[in-house]
């Protein structure tokens, strides 16, 4: 028989008992679906993840102090005091280097006519906002020369001007900050949260600025380095190792006291951990295929028994173990395809959905669909031989007697 009458007829069986071959498909769809849905939250996740880390800062590395050492404990990673300005200076000498912001921080009350907000000031450079990646949504950052000068001028992170009550007319009012008036020269794009850390609560100020207003220590938070290229992140943190060591007059045998987290390996960490929770999930939704193609099995047993005399009748008239064999099996594939396919558009739909309300949108792979949908096959060859087998190798003329 060719391969279109085989579907066909394949169908037409299939199609006599519709509520028992659809309750048998249930277990396929189930499955297919759940694999689907679940690999493709699983790389949405991902997908969401990398692009808010991404969203952190071009190439970036960012450079914290080392932790304090008090008699014989030691803090924690950013207790100690050992980067100043001058670090951040020396480092915009070294190769490869496009940016460098150091940052110092202050939480101070800031007030705009009658609503306040007690939020992060954060003291810097011009080059933040290429380091840290930052848009601006009206006005303009702060510049060379509101930092040389120590200008009270401040730029608004976007949950900040809201809750401020400050929109597109704000550039040019003045506010107060910890009491002194700044004026609004800009107000950021929002670039949202980052687990409990907000990138959008905060107001920018020129760190002369907020060292002669709130902080006058010259140590630093952070520096925050934006490297040219992925390329050079590797020989951009070793110059910027030896720059350090050398200038905090660190010996050949003493520990870094400032460490250096690179973006690119956060990225590639986060990515194999989803890998591995992705495979993890669909591992899982497969056992659900398992207990679909056992139900295939089932009903495929079932059919032979009933179809006993048409066996018979067909080994009596020329039909060979072969003919039986394919055409049983034919009816097996087709009920796992299209549970197969049904469970593949409805898994879709379901990552849709979840992807919609978690904000990163539609993400499924067709290598997703594919494998889902080979596996839809697998099953149905694998549940599908052993009866097909069955009904091949029925005595004709004990079929034709069966009654």
């Amino acid at each position: 028989m060719i391969v279109l009458e085989l579907i066909r007829l394949a169908l037409q069986r299939l199609g006599a008992g519709r509520l028992r071959t659809a309750l048998t498909a249930l277990g396929v769809v189930i499955g297919v679906a759940a694999v689907v849905a679940l690999v493709g939250v699983g790389q949405g996740a991902t997908s969401g993840i990398t692009a808010r880390l991404q969203g952190l800062g071009t190439n970036l590395l960012t450079i914290s102090p080392g932790g304090a050492v008090t008699g014989f404990t030691r803090g924690a990673a950013g207790s100690a005091q050992t980067l100043t300005l001058d670090d951040a200076t020396a480092l915009a000498t070294v190769p490869d280097i496009a940016g460098v912001a150091p940052e110092i921080t202050s939480q101070q009350l800031v007030v705009a006519g009658t609503k306040n907000t007690t939020t992060q000031i954060v003291g810097t450079t011009p080059d933040y906002q290429t380091v840290r990646a930052f848009e601006i949504w009206q006005g303009s950052f702060i510049s060379p020369l509101a930092v040389e000068h120590g200008l009270r001028v401040a730029v608004l992170g976007a949950t900040t001007a809201d809750d401020l009550g400050l929109g597109a007319e704000a550039v040019g009012q003045t506010i107060t900050i910890g009491g002194l008036p700044f004026e609004v020269v800009g107000i950021l794009q929002p670039k949202g949260s980052l687990g409990p850390f907000s990138q959008d609560d905060q107001v920018v100020v020129p760190i002369t600025t907020l060292r002669h207003a709130f902080n006058s220590t010259d140590r630093v938070r952070t520096i925050g380095v934006s490297v040219d290229s992925v390329a050079t992140m590797d020989a951009a943190k070793a110059a910027i190792t030896a720059l350090l060591r050398q200038r905090h007059g660190l010996d050949a045998t003493a520990e870094d006291d400032f460490t250096i987290q690179d973006q690119a390996q956060l990225l590639s960490t986060v990515s194999d951990v989803s890998t591995t929770l992705s495979l993890l999930l669909a591992g899982i939704a497969s056992i659900s295929l398992v207990v679909g193609g056992i139900g295939i099995m089932n009903i495929m047993l079932v059919s032979v028994r009933e179809r006993t005399r048409e066996i018979g009748i067909r080994k009596a008239i020329g039909a060979r173990e072969r003919d039986i064999l394919v055409q049983f099996l034919v009816e097996a594939l087709t009920l796992s395809v299209l549970g197969g396919l049904v469970g593949t558009a409805l898994g879709v739909a379901v990552s849709a959905a979840i992807g919609t309300v978690a904000g990163w949108g539609i993400v499924v792979s067709p290598w997703t669909v594919l494998i889902a949908l080979g596996f839809s096959v697998l099953v149905g060859v694998v549940f599908g031989v052993w009866p097909a087998r069955q009904a091949a190798r029925l005595d004709p003329v004990v079929a034709l007697r069966y009654e």
